[in-house]
């Protein structure tokens, strides 16, 4: 009988977005983002792995879980970008981790203030590729003036079952992994936000923030990448249908100190559908972090 997955960490505000965190422990700190239509309760299992080697805080983006709308309106990769750094002056330098949309920000933040972060890990992050993808179309259409508002507001009319179980099934490689409890607790959040007067927002806003990261033409992702100087640990799954694990090897040939790990039977959310791996491989950088420039023996 597979056993129940551990309660989410409590929260609480820091600053102006809401933060989920481990109970205070080792003195080493981490600092979870997560992807699009996601929330902090994303890391909740590979939290609780990590828990001895790391105290973990894990920030709902501006608008995203229990954070409320921004008071500026912005829910550009830069604008949540800025909430992350909030949050890293507050724990002091972290180990930072990113999903998705949540990799991108992550980016931004240790090619900008390197001071604050110790290692990165990096888990299907949306770094920009142009070659088209069902999952990134869907998101590119959303950010198109007018039509996002639309489909918004005309998902709402669809039951909160049939979205949830959609989009996990576009997320996770096998959506029989699903634990009942975590698909209960997915749809009874997103019934939450359907009653929220900003959701709607928040999402396209945040789609629309990637979308034009990838357009960008100058200080882009890529160069970015080029400039963190923290070791940084990139996974991917082989069934990603979001993001092609191929982008892999431009990582490689971009990020200065830099491991890859393709997981051949996950997806787009690794560090849900197989945390204790994940956790194994983020506890060796922890390691290799703290030996400096003497890696861990392979």
């Amino acid at each position: 009988m597979t056993a129940e997955p551990i309660p989410h960490w409590p929260g609480r505000m820091i600053g102006s977005v809401h933060v989920r965190s481990t109970p205070d422990g080792p003195a080493e700190q981490a600092v979870f983002v997560h992807g699009l239509a996601g929330a902090a309760t994303n890391w909740t299992d590979l939290m609780g792995e990590l828990k001895d080697v790391v105290t973990g805080h894990a920030i709902d983006l501006p608008g995203a879980g229990f954070s409320p709308a921004p008071a500026d309106g912005d829910y550009t990769v830069d604008g949540h970008a800025r909430a992350v750094i909030g949050l890293l002056e507050h724990t002091g330098p972290a180990h930072l981790f990113g999903n998705s949309l949540g990799g991108a920000v992550a980016v931004k933040v240790a090619a900008t203030r390197p001071e604050l972060v110790r290692s990165l890990t990096l888990i299907s992050p949306a770094l920009p590729d142009l070659l088209p993808r069902y999952g990134p179309l869907r998101v590119a259409a959303a950010a198109i003036p007018l039509l996002g508002e639309w489909v918004a507001s005309r998902l709402t009319l669809v039951p909160a079952e049939q979205r949830i179980t959609a989009s996990m099934a576009v997320v996770w490689a096998n959506m029989d992994a699903v634990h009942p409890l975590r698909l209960r607790e997915a749809i009874e959040e997103q019934r939450r936000r359907d009653d929220l007067p900003y959701a709607g927002k928040a999402m396209v806003g945040s789609a629309r923030g990637i979308v034009a990261e990838y357009f960008r033409r100058k200080h882009t992702l890529w160069e970015q990448a080029s400039k963190v100087m923290a070791r940084t640990l990139i996974i991917h799954g082989r069934h990603d249908r979001l993001v092609r694990p191929a982008m892999a090897r431009k990582a490689y040939r971009t990020f200065r100190q830099v491991r890859l790990v393709l997981l051949p039977t996950a997806g787009h959310v690794a560090m849900m559908e197989m945390p204790q791996v994940v956790a194994a491989e983020a506890r060796r950088l922890i390691g290799e972090t703290r030996l400096g420039n003497a890696p861990l023996p392979s």
